[in-house]
């Protein structure tokens, strides 16, 4: 493997590294339909408005997500939209895990999020 190449799996691994949280999955799911301020996103989660920037600034630092300023307001969006797509396949895979365990979901895994459990049949 060449330094390219390396460097490659290492930003690709930083990036699935950021999606092992639930809260910043949903977080991209919130994000799927367009921009969002910080207390939107908060809201979204249930957390704080340090919590919800904590987990965005997380997300900056990987990419996923940037911001632009309305007023005094600050405004994120996915950078790279495609991401939903990707954490949609990832479901469906989880989906089909569930419906081969007790309980309907993995063994020891959360409960699906809804809107991404209907996202994937769309």
């Amino acid at each position: 493997m060449d330094e390219r190449d390396a460097e490659r799996y290492r930003l690709h691994a930083e990036v699935c590294k950021v999606l092992t949280d639930p809260k910043r999955l949903t977080l991209i799911d919130a994000l799927a339909v367009g921009e969002r301020s910080v207390g939107e996103l908060a809201s979204v989660l249930g957390v704080t408005l340090a919590n919800a920037s904590q987990h965005l600034g997380v997300m900056r630092h990987a990419g996923i997500v940037e911001t632009r300023r309305e007023g005094t307001t600050v405004l994120y969006r996915l950078s790279e939209p495609e991401i939903v797509d990707a954490c949609r396949i990832i479901d469906r895979l989880v989906g089909r895990r569930a419906m081969r365990e007790p309980g309907g979901r993995p063994a020891g895994g959360p409960a699906r999020p809804e809107s991404l459990a209907t996202s994937a049949r769309s």
